[in-house]
C-alpha cells in the first residue's frame, strides 16, 4: 500500500508539473501570436462605418489614405488585399497590393507605395476598384486585411488573389483587418 502511495504522489508531481509546463507554453503562444498591436486604419472613416461616397464607385473611385502602425520587427514585406465578402455568390477583390516595403506608416489616397506591386482584381483591371454593390442590397463590408510576411513575394505583376495567398502560406507574422460599408441606395 505505501509503494501505491509512493507511486500515487509521483504521478501527480509529475501530472502538475506537465501541466504548468503546458500552461506557461500556451500563454507564450498567446503572445507570440498575439498581433493587436498590428494595426491598419484610416483617418477617412473609422471601423466598421460607412465609406465616403468618394471613395466609391459613386465617388472619384479613388483610394482611401491608410495608416500602419506597429508592423512586426520581423517583417520583410507587407501584403494588402482589399475585398468585399458580401457579394454575390464570390468575394469580390477589390484591390490587391505586395511587396509593401515594412517601414511603410502610410498608403496616401488613390496612390501605390514606391516598389509595391498591385494585382488583378475582380473587375479585371490592376488598381483600386472602389465600392459598388448592386442598389438597393443591404450594406456590404470592405475588408482591408493587411498582413506582415517573412519573405517578399516573387509573383507577375497582375497576379491574382489565389495566387498572393497562395505565395504568403506559411509566410504570416501578423494580419490586421480594417473593415468599412458600403450600400447604394
Amino acid at each position: 500500500m505505501r509503494l501505491f502511495v509512493g507511486a500515487l504522489g509521483i504521478v501527480i508531481v509529475i501530472v502538475i508539473v506537465f501541466l504548468s509546463q503546458r500552461s506557461s507554453l500556451n500563454k507564450n503562444e498567446v503572445t507570440i501570436n498575439n498581433m493587436s498591436d498590428f494595426l491598419l486604419s484610416s483617418p477617412e472613416f473609422k471601423t466598421n462605418s460607412f465609406i465616403p461616397k468618394r471613395f466609391t464607385c459613386d465617388g472619384e473611385n479613388i483610394s482611401p489614405r491608410l495608416e500602419i502602425k506597429n508592423v512586426p520587427a520581423d517583417a520583410k514585406s507587407l501584403v494588402l488585399i482589399m475585398d468585399d465578402p458580401d457579394a454575390t455568390g464570390v468575394t469580390w477583390d477589390h484591390w490587391l497590393l505586395w511587396n509593401i516595403e515594412p517601414e511603410t506608416q502610410f498608403i496616401h489616397e488613390d496612390d501605390v507605395p514606391l516598389g509595391a506591386f498591385q494585382g488583378t482584381t475582380s473587375f479585371g483591371e490592376m488598381r483600386y476598384g472602389g465600392p459598388c454593390p448592386p442598389e438597393g442590397s443591404k450594406p456590404h463590408r470592405y475588408m482591408f486585411k493587411l498582413y506582415a510576411l517573412d519573405e517578399r513575394l516573387t509573383l507577375s505583376r497582375g497576379a491574382t488573389k489565389s495566387q498572393i495567398e497562395k505565395a504568403m502560406a506559411g509566410h504570416i507574422l501578423g494580419q490586421a483587418v480594417f473593415t468599412g460599408l458600403y450600400e447604394r441606395k
